[in-house]
């Protein structure tokens, strides 16, 4: 009798790599998922707090995966070594500050590496990769660059595009059938939506979508104003979860103001009050918001008006905004809402 392969797949909780599973799952093999996770990832976050997003169901899309297919997921915090990839990419970033090529080098290394890996004799990796479908890391020349640079070699198997690439050691070896695997290529995503129809996966999240911010413009924007107001590339795990929250309203390079949109963003900001300095309408109905940053008298005036503008009295002569320092203590001042037209647009991140 011939021992039981065992393989390790990166779970990022998207179609891919749930086909990819599947696949390989079929050929007999045994398959944990492992799960990254770096921060910037940070699925049902914000359609948790925002009621435009009510309807959407809140889940981790990686544990769906998990559970879809049976097998267990092992999720790794890797949040403080992922920055040195974020901030020093060796094959720089894509469109956006998304360091792609080295954040998937990085993610099959410490695949490799775990030392639970080799204590439980697992024999190979997979990933849910696919030729051109991502331009900056998902190419056929920078697929070997992948294999060789995370130290996996031939023991890395894509099935989704496995037969536009040489024989890897699962192949060669015949731990799995090369036939049974698959040439797909390109962005077209509709052939992986027919095979995931076939093998009965509906409710899969959507594809091309991702979930890393890091891709999202706006949000990049935000990162890069962060680190420039700053003067530092550091950052922490509130940092980057706060750039997806509310409003971001810089007026001056010194201070910057995040004013909540609707109720799910007041509450979850208000979870911060002992850390920033808040201001909220008191006269009127209206957002609550922090201040990051330096700001003098006038700025706090300044950025007083600017919350009156997104409160119900903007359109009255005075409107009175309370300060809540951290400390706790709290101060008033009436204002006059600003203006519409001199709300400049250019100090939205």
């Amino acid at each position: 009798m011939t021992t039981p392969r065992r393989a390790v797949s990166l779970i990022s909780g998207g179609l891919d790599s749930l086909l990819a599973t599947k696949i390989i799952l079929d050929q007999g093999i045994h398959v944990e998922g492992i799960n990254f996770y770096t921060g910037f990832c940070v699925e049902g976050h914000t359609h948790a707090i925002r009621k435009k997003d009510k309807q959407k169901e809140k889940r981790n899309n990686a544990l769906w995966v998990a559970e879809q297919l049976g097998i267990k997921l092992h999720i790794i915090d890797v949040i403080d070594e992922y920055k040195d990839v974020l901030l020093n990419p060796k094959h720089g970033y894509g469109q956006n500050l998304n360091p792609c090529l080295d954040c998937k080098i990085f993610m099959v290394n410490k695949a490799q590496a775990w030392a639970w890996m080799e204590e439980n004799q697992f024999d190979f990796i997979i990933t849910g990769e696919v030729i051109g479908q991502r331009p900056k890391s998902q190419r056929k020349e920078t697929m070997p660059i992948i294999a060789r640079e995370s130290g996996a070699d031939d023991r890395l198997l894509r099935p989704l595009c496995a037969k536009n690439l040489p024989p890897t050691k699962p192949e060669v070896e015949g731990w799995v059938d090369r036939e049974k695997l698959y040439g797909f290529h390109g962005r077209n995503r509709k052939p992986q939506m027919a095979l995931a129809a076939e093998f009965g996966f509906t409710d899969y999240a959507q594809p091309a979508g991702g979930c890393c911010f890091l891709t999202d413009k706006p949000y990049s924007d935000k990162l890069a104003d962060l680190w420039q107001s700053r003067g530092s590339r550091e950052y922490e795990l509130d940092d980057i979860m706060l750039l997806k929250v509310g409003r971001h309203i810089r007026p001056k390079s010194n201070f910057k103001l995040i004013i909540s949109r609707e109720e799910g963003e007041t509450h979850y900001l208000k979870g911060y009050k002992n850390e920033y300095l808040t201001l909220q309408t008191i006269s009127h109905n209206g957002p609550i918001a922090m201040i990051d940053g330096d700001p003098s008298e006038d700025d706090l005036l300044l950025a007083a008006r600017i919350v009156a503008r997104y409160g119900q009295g903007r359109d009255a002569t005075q409107v009175e905004v309370e300060f809540r320092s951290p400390t706790g203590e709290r101060t008033q001042h009436k204002v006059m809402p600003l203006a519409a037209a001199d709300l400049n647009p250019e100090w939205h991140v």
